[in-house]
């Protein structure tokens, strides 16, 4: 009861309310924010403050940024969509607040695709040296067959092409990247695919800052060649993993091509079976296995890469929490 009453005081005000709707659909900055709402940083961020301690709204902390967005707890988020269907969403002034959102997301959209265009050959050529990239993917889905999976964790997100792959199949996703350049890279694309479900965090994939036990599904896509420490990646990604949860690793099998060492920063070039394997092992995984996909038209003679899909799970007895908190 106190809870629900909470929740009423603070959204029972004309400019809460309004920050309630435009976060149900987005997660956005105290500055955005301010653009849409036309009201000084001051005073959005003690409406924001207020809405934050009644439980309506979860913020989290990018260095010197603070994002907002519709609480994800499950008591606090069922009354703050209560109180969503109770608007009359063709008010004047929220329409008003949705065309400004819209600009908004339009300027972030652009300030992605020009980091995009910047970092777009390099990756081609990358990829031309190795399968198609709906091959892997496809590969990814299948290894998880058909179960609906309530929370994937994918480290090291880039783009957050692997939530979008995933998307249809996740009640909930969560991308962990340490670049703020590709995060933003990443919110436009789930912005523009409407992915209302999945978000993208900053964060140290080395110590996440997640409790133990708490993701159904972890991915590493084309991270572990970038790393100095791929085992505690590893590690710290079993450790999130639930009872029986499944581990899925996309990296290179091992090759020569020095040129991704000294062009594209690949700190390894490829990786064993076995190699992986153990640090799996050694993070407590077990049920281990191994999928190669090879070029069938390599791109030079020598010149071609082979992709591994590895996978492995959690053992049964393993710490579990309920919901994976994103906040």
């Amino acid at each position: 009861m106190d809870q629900l009453l909470h929740a009423l005081r603070a959204a029972a005000e004309p400019t809460r309310l309004r920050l309630l709707v435009l976060l149900a659909s987005t997660e956005l900055t105290v500055t955005e924010i301010t653009r849409i709402v036309a009201q000084s940083q001051p005073r959005v961020s003690r409406h924001l403050k207020l809405l934050v301690e009644a439980g309506l709204l979860d913020r989290f902390q990018e260095g010197s940024w603070a994002f907002y967005r519709l609480a994800r707890q499950e008591n606090a988020a069922h009354i703050a969509r209560t109180l969503l269907e109770l608007v009359p969403m063709e008010d004047a002034v929220l329409n008003h607040d949705r065309e400004r959102l819209d600009r908004v997301r339009q300027a972030r959209a652009q300030t992605a695709a020009r980091y995009f265009s910047e970092q777009a050959a390099r990756w081609d050529q990358v990829r031309a040296l190795y399968v198609p990239e709906t091959e892997v993917e496809q590969a990814m889905r299948d290894a998880l067959g058909e179960q609906r999976v309530a929370t994937l964790l994918d480290l090291g997100t880039g783009t957050g092409r692997v939530l979008e792959v995933f998307a249809d199949r996740v009640e909930q996703g969560l991308g962990i990247d340490q670049s703020r350049e590709m995060l933003t890279v990443a919110r436009s694309a789930l912005d523009r695919a409407g992915l209302a479900h999945c978000q993208v965090r900053q964060g140290d994939l080395y110590n996440l800052a997640l409790p133990a036990g708490t993701a159904d599904v972890v991915t590493l896509h084309h991270v572990l060649h970038f790393l100095t420490d791929p085992a505690t990646a590893i590690a710290e990604a079993a450790r999130v993993l639930r009872p029986h949860g499944v581990l899925l690793l996309v990296d290179f099998a091992p090759h020569h091509l020095e040129t991704l060492r000294t062009e594209h920063a690949h700190r390894r070039l490829g990786f064993t079976d076995a190699e992986i394997a153990g640090w799996c092992t050694d993070a407590g995984l077990g049920s281990f296995a191994a999928r190669h996909l090879r070029a069938t038209q390599p791109a030079a003679p020598g010149e071609s890469l082979t992709v591994t899909l590895w996978s492995a799970r959690q053992r049964a007895d393993a710490p579990s929490h309920h919901r994976l908190e994103v906040a």
